[in-house]
């Protein structure tokens, strides 16, 4: 089944489609696609990873056209950062 793998990185946004074995868990998505040779940061006890922007646990079953998100941790508290004026 086809699906789709996104993940932030500091440069950008790497988006990569694949074909994994139908019934298989985002966490065994993720080691079928070939994506763990080249996030050697990626550690999936600790980073989190959603579908659709719903997080969910490594050993959640994939249906066809599903994005798997690798989440990368939050490195600054939102809460004391200055915001941008984006105007």
């Amino acid at each position: 089944m086809k699906i789709s793998l996104v993940v932030a990185e500091q440069q950008g946004q790497r988006w990569i489609e694949r074909e994994v074995e139908a019934g298989c868990t985002a966490q065994q998505a993720i080691e079928q696609s070939g994506l763990l040779k080249e996030l050697p940061w990626y550690d999936p006890e600790a980073h989190k990873l959603g579908i659709f922007g719903r997080v969910v646990k490594p050993d959640t079953p994939l249906q066809e056209g599903d994005r798997i998100e690798i989440y990368r941790p939050i490195t600054c508290d939102p809460e004391t950062v200055e915001r941008r004026d984006l105007d």
